[in-house]
């Protein structure tokens, strides 16, 4: 097997200048120009990294924030996050910049992947990336959650159409007379992959078809809003199979649902070469499900009408637009933390509450200018100030073996033993091997209720030496368990243990806390010196993980 890679990784920059040619009748930078642009710099990066050719495999769910006009300026910069046996993911960060002002903002950030395709009939294995940024390390780490997710999305889908079916197929829902048949969207459109469109191996690139899916997607919208409908998102672009030059590829394109100011088109494409094409023969080789907004001349979004699907096919892709939906605004409120969902635990939220909490984490641990405020033996103290947020990191010097101490601290059962902060702690819920959520009790302050949390527990364990163990730690909202009378309701915004190994009997445990109100008085107490609460909570710690890890 032959192992390939830049050491370094790949790091691609590119600029365009947005033409005429290159716009819409808006004389906005078209959505299915910008893929492209955005495909072929990630491309670059992965194969700079590889040093092989490389194919696009996915392009994970895009959302485009700003508009680039003619004359503007695109700067697209992609670099290779994680390499993966045969795979890697590539970041993807688009700004665009007026050269009048001099202003840049944010278009998109994207994340793809890539698979270097083997030289002959040889394996490839590629090297790691070679980190060399603070930024490095952490998308380093964060990739291997969007991974997660990569992999898991078909289940969750799968387990809210399930949530859907058990509530039936209700035609007699869609009788209202404002309703339009889907059967009036549907637009097909066919293309013969040409040299210009494929790579020098022949295969048609990535973006080239993903433009292609956005033109043939725009046009289904507008049947709909009969004005001119504008790109917001992309759930995600999956390739299923390759097609080269000489391909006849045909694109079917078909509104699934609407959603009052935005709608969903599923496009499927097939692919038939020249022999395939006489016996009807098709290979599915892409599909991938399109949002639109419409504006009118003010710039103020329109409503769409509601659809009717027609065949029970229909109902499933009705259903299956709605999950997508949820997933993705899911995937807004748990990635960009502006808002709580009403239940961040539904089934459709799951996988963004786990990536937030490990992404939470390790964004904490990473940033730097950390202030050492104290030491006691094995114990270290500091703290680290942003604007009004204070974080606090205990580091201990423990006498197990790293796997034996993450195996102690991610079980929150335990806890009560070493922690006096914990009076109680049950699990609730155990969602999968590597997150549970806990209902968690506190002894009240002086004056105080006693404090009750519902904490999701997520456990990480590295995937090669030099990686932390990772333990983390957040509130979370469980309709099941709303908040008593008796007990006044906490939340812990971001905490947990990352745990590094130092030989075979040592490691170093890193506690991490953003502190709230209910942390700060012990905190406060401990920088005045009139506590040694957070020492003394540190050493019991220590004492539990070495007096259990010594009988195993």
């Amino acid at each position: 097997m032959e192992r390939r890679g830049a050491a370094a990784g790949g790091d691609v920059c590119v600029c365009r200048t947005v033409f005429p040619a290159h716009a819409n009748h808006r004389g906005e930078l078209s959505a299915g120009q910008l893929l492209k642009w955005m495909d072929a710099a990630a491309c670059l990066a992965a194969e700079k990294h590889a040093g092989v050719s490389c194919v696009t495999a996915s392009m994970d769910d895009i959302q485009f924030e700003e508009a680039a006009r003619v004359g503007q300026i695109i700067t697209i910069k992609a670099k290779v996050n994680r390499a993966f046996k045969t795979s890697m993911e590539v970041g993807i960060k688009v700004t665009v910049q007026d050269v009048l002002t001099n202003v840049e903002k944010i278009v998109s950030v994207a994340y793809a992947t890539y698979v270097a395709k083997p030289v002959g009939a040889g394996k490839i294995e590629l090297e790691p990336v070679k980190l060399l940024s603070t930024d490095d390390h952490l998308e380093h780490t964060l990739a291997i959650e969007r991974r997660r997710i990569r992999l898991g999305y078909e289940q969750v889908f799968q387990n809210l159409m399930q949530e859907s079916n058990k509530e039936g197929d209700y035609y007699g829902t869609f009788e209202e007379e404002d309703t339009v048949s889907t059967d009036l969207t549907h637009v097909q459109s066919i293309e013969l992959v040409q040299p210009p469109h494929a790579n020098h191996h022949g295969n048609t690139f990535g973006g080239q078809i993903m433009a292609w899916m956005e033109t043939v997607a725009s046009i289904s919208a507008s049947r709909l809003c009969h004005s001119y409908p504008v790109l917001k998102s992309v759930n995600m672009f999956k390739f299923w199979g390759p097609s080269v030059v000489g391909d006849r590829l045909v694109f079917n394109a078909i509104v699934n649902n609407t959603f009052r100011n935005s709608v969903e088109v599923g496009v499927r494409v097939e692919a038939y070469n020249c022999e395939e094409w006489i016996k009807d023969q098709a290979r599915h080789i892409n599909s991938a499900f399109l949002i639109f907004n419409s504006v009118n001349d003010k710039g103020e979004l329109l409503t769409f009408p509601r659809i009717k699907p027609t065949t029970k096919d229909g109902m499933r892709r009705y259903h299956g637009a709605i999950a997508r939906r949820k997933i993705r605004l899911a995937r807004k409120c748990m990635l960009s933390a502006k808002e709580k969902p009403s239940d961040p635990w539904e089934t459709s939220n799951q996988a963004y509450v786990t990536y937030s909490n490990i992404a939470a984490l390790t964004h904490l641990a990473a940033k730097p200018a950390w202030e050492i405020t104290g030491t006691l033996d094995d114990i270290k103290i500091w703290t680290h100030e942003e604007g009004d947020v204070l974080s606090l990191k205990v580091e201990m010097q423990v006498k197990i073996p790293s796997h034996l101490a993450f195996s102690l601290l991610s079980d929150f059962t335990f806890r009560q033993q070493w922690d006096k902060h914990f009076l109680t702690c049950e699990v609730l819920q155990a969602v999968n091997e590597d997150e549970k959520i806990y209902y968690v009790t506190s002894p009240p302050m002086t004056g105080h209720k006693p404090r009750d949390f519902v904490i999701l527990v997520s456990q990480r364990q590295p995937c090669k030496p030099s990686e932390p163990y990772a333990v983390a730690v957040k509130s979370v909202t469980l309709t099941s368990m709303p908040p008593s009378p008796e007990y006044c309701r906490s939340e812990i915004l971001c905490a947990g243990f990352q745990i590094y190994s130092d030989s075979n009997s040592s490691c170093t445990v890193c506690y991490f806390n953003q502190v709230t109100s209910g942390v700060m008085p012990y905190l406060a107490a401990n920088l005045t010196g009139s506590s040694k609460s957070i020492e003394d909570t540190a050493l019991e710690c220590i004492k539990f993980l070495e007096l259990k890890g010594s009988k195993y």
